[in-house]
């Protein structure tokens, strides 16, 4: 999967063979990244894609030096699956 990143619409993209699959929506403070939507097409669901576009933002996100806040229950359950990123929530 190729990552896209639209600041100006504050959405990453993801695809595969230039066809959108997922897509995070996000708003951003300067400090913390609020993780407000995420999305799978549905013919592309259970195939961990949204997981996959989740982690990208949060490392974004870390590489970046923000803190992330979950504003959607998907990137909830994802920070509740992955422990060792606690330190990153806002």
């Amino acid at each position: 999967m190729e990552f896209e990143h639209q600041p100006d619409r504050r959405r990453y993209l993801g695809r595969i063979d230039g066809e959108v699959i997922c897509s995070l929506d996000y708003a951003d403070d300067g400090a913390v990244v609020s993780m407000t939507r995420t999305f799978t097409n549905p013919p592309h669901r259970g195939h961990g894609y949204a997981a996959a576009i989740t982690a990208h933002a949060v490392g974004e996100a870390e590489a970046a030096g923000r803190l992330v806040r979950p504003m959607c229950w998907y990137v909830a359950q994802w920070f509740d699956e992955h422990p060792e990123k606690a330190a990153l929530l806002a």
